[in-house]
């Protein structure tokens, strides 16, 4: 039987018939404003209070503070003290491109996995993360060598990515290979303001649920409707739509 790890968000795990597979690498992508990093901050927030599982987000563009006050703008008012004791490790933008180059700031990853145990791991996002490389091979080699040590250190890992469409892009690269699952929120605008949604695309080793399924984010985080499956996304209504 495949081992999973729960996300925590209230749906989201029925739909993934259970969770994540325990040391994957999943890509998460969406359009800005989506909810994907929102969606990474609460998969480790619930992972230490509700699972006792250590985690780490690597941020390109955020500061530890934006993160901070991101956290808690969805209720997530313990993630100061989760950081402080080291239940969470956040490294920013300050830490990650001090760095300069991949190598090092892999070095400085993996001098932290030796000293430590971690159980899942964010990365936001792999649109900043690609000015590491000069070239796309480059990029995909390093890409590939990344998610090796995440797999080799134990880690169920979130990788964010940016896109610009609304929907889910046709053509696809190959970070969606090198992952073991693809996950998209997708946003929609409506008369009052904006409809949000969650697909799981993929999943490896996993029987999934690939509806595309209604999400609010409010207090709380993310919540997703298991039983609005089949919908059109175009003027729904209702209160599972979201806000």
């Amino acid at each position: 039987m495949v081992e999973t790890v729960k996300t925590g968000v209230e749906g989201l795990d029925s739909v993934l018939n259970g969770g994540l597979v325990e040391n994957a690498t999943v890509l998460v992508s969406g359009n800005p404003g989506t909810g994907k990093s929102l969606f990474g901050i609460q998969y480790l927030y619930n992972g230490v209070r509700e699972f006792d599982e250590h985690g780490i987000y690597i941020s390109f563009e955020e500061n530890a503070e934006d993160i901070r006050q991101a956290a808690e703008s969805i209720g997530f008012d313990e993630w100061g003290d989760l950081v402080e004791r080291g239940d969470i490790k956040v490294y920013d933008k300050s830490t990650m491109l001090r760095e300069g180059d991949f190598s090092s700031a892999i070095d400085t990853l993996l001098e932290d996995f030796a000293n430590a145990s971690y159980d899942r791991l964010v990365l936001d996002s792999l649109t900043m993360f690609s000015l590491f490389f000069e070239d796309e091979k480059e990029k995909r080699t390093y890409l590939l060598k990344f998610s090796d040590i995440l797999k080799q250190n134990g880690l169920t890992s979130l990788l964010i990515n940016e896109q610009g469409a609304v929907f889910p892009e046709t053509e696809i690269g190959l970070e969606n290979f090198l992952t073991d699952g693809n996950v998209y929120f997708i946003q929609t605008p409506t008369d009052s303001g904006v409809n949000r949604y969650v697909w799981v695309a993929k999943m490896r080793k996993q029987d999934i649920d690939t509806d595309i399924f209604p999400m609010e984010i409010a207090d709380g985080g993310i919540k997703v409707y298991e039983r609005a499956g089949g919908f059109s996304m175009m003027g729904r209504e209702g209160p599972e739509a979201g806000f």
